[in-house]
């Protein structure tokens, strides 16, 4: 779903034929430049993933601990999936892996592949719902690669103040701000529907609100029994994404991320829908131009209960059957230090919160992750993306999305071709639906 800014560094040092899964002990497997015992560990990763900051953390490691992780890539999508799968069933998996949180987790039975870290004084410091996210019954197996992303409404702080609109807490309002700068010519919402993972962000950011307003919902569609057609609460967010469709530039259908990016950054749009990992694409290409942007939840029916959804980063998690358990551990340990943590943020300013209690965003945080997003964090007034809880997400949610933005079907069309689409996952996982 995510464009990410690849950057990807290859270790010289991995030695060709070695299993990755079947090292030698933990002491005595490379020294270092000082002539002290070294251990090695390897991580396979997506390619698609930045490594800066992980590469940050590594270093500091190596120093540290006396620990040096080499790097094994992957390719990304079902390909890059496959061999997760295969490394693992084979028993030639890396000591450590990188691998999503959330439901698509349970599909690689990780109790049986990943090291269980629930007894390590260490998982204290994960957030809870993030824990929830990487564990299956009362097991946790991995940690928080990086920090969250908010699924939220990206807005222009000089457009607010011209205009002199509060933040909305309840959807009408928002749909009365809309209504401010439609009528004085402003965009009111940036559509970016050229890439169409973009046009789900309205639905999937509504995930807050029917968590709050039906907390069985994801359980019970899992279990076949409720659909999003017919429970209001889920219907619901079809209807905000339908409500948008007036609202957008006239050329939403031909304008891109990229371009959004561009058009919020020199404030020549009100709102976007959007994960909040354009805030980096932002500063990259305009620096502290990206503090002029703010970002608020999207808006429930209730202003008593304001909250916006998170999408959890993918998680690292360790080899069951490597004989490096102990460096594992540890490194895993220090991955979710403070002093870890700082070394990441130097590297790569986070998008969101890191999963982490206690730990503070740096100082030079981006205004709009260091005021607006993480204070829905610290309040506790946050919740996961539905796939993080639930087992089903269908294939077609972008283009259905895509539709009725655009106005081609009603809410409850995309609704009932939503929850038809999700019963050929449902059928594929083996749900009784």
């Amino acid at each position: 779903m995510k464009k990410k800014i690849v950057a990807v560094l290859l270790c010289a040092t991995m030695i060709a034929g070695m299993a990755a899964g079947c090292g030698s002990s933990d002491k005595g497997s490379g020294t270092s430049s000082d002539g002290k015992d070294m251990t090695e560990l390897t991580l396979l990763i997506d390619t698609d993933v930045t490594t800066a900051g992980f590469e940050a953390v590594a270093k500091k490691a190596e120093e540290k601990l006396g620990i040096k992780v080499n790097i094994e890539t992957r390719p990304g999508g079902a390909d890059g999936d496959n061999i997760v799968k295969t490394r693992l069933a084979s028993g030639d998996m890396a000591d450590l892996c990188l691998y999503n949180s959330g439901a698509l987790l349970n599909a690689l039975n990780p109790a049986e592949y990943f090291i269980d870290i629930s007894g390590e004084d260490f998982v204290s410091r994960i957030d809870d719902n993030y824990k929830s996210a990487v564990s299956v019954g009362d097991k946790v197996f991995g940690v928080p690669y990086q920090s969250a992303q908010a699924e939220g409404i990206v807005y222009s702080k000089p457009m607010y103040e011209k205009y002199n609109l509060e933040i909305p807490k309840t959807w009408d309002e928002f749909l009365a701000n809309c209504d401010v700068l439609k009528e004085n010519g402003e965009t009111a919402i940036l559509g970016t529907y050229a890439d169409s993972w973009t046009a789900q962000v309205p639905f999937l950011g509504d995930a807050y609100n029917l968590e709050q307003s039906d907390p069985e919902f994801a359980e019970k569609f899992d279990a076949g029994e409720a659909k999003w057609a017919t429970t209001p609460a889920a219907l619901r967010s079809f209807e905000k994404l339908a409500d948008t469709t007036e609202y957008y530039n006239s050329d939403y259908l031909a304008t891109t991320y990229d371009d959004g990016c561009d058009i919020m950054a020199n404030g020549e749009a009100g709102h976007w829908f959007i994960l909040s990992q354009a805030l980096s694409n932002i500063y990259e290409l305009y620096q502290d131009q990206v503090n002029d942007l703010g970002v608020f939840a999207v808006p429930g029916d209730s202003a008593e209960d304001n909250g916006i959804t998170l999408w959890y980063p993918a998680a690292l998690y360790g080899n069951k059957n490597s004989d490096k358990t102990d460096a594992i551990l540890k490194f895993m340990e220090f991955y979710i230090s403070d002093e870890a943590l700082d070394a990441y943020s130097e590297a790569v300013l986070p998008d969101g919160p890191y999963c982490v209690k206690g730990y503070e965003m740096p100082d030079n945080a981006y205004d709009p992750v260091a005021n607006d997003i993480q204070a829905y964090f610290e309040s506790g007034k946050n919740a996961p993306a539905l796939e993080y809880i639930s087992q089903v997400k269908g294939a077609d949610c972008p283009a259905i999305c895509q539709e009725l933005g655009s106005g081609q079907t009603t809410a409850k069309e995309a609704a009932e071709k939503y929850d038809k689409d999700c019963a050929k996952q449902a059928t594929q996982l083996g749900l009784d639906w």
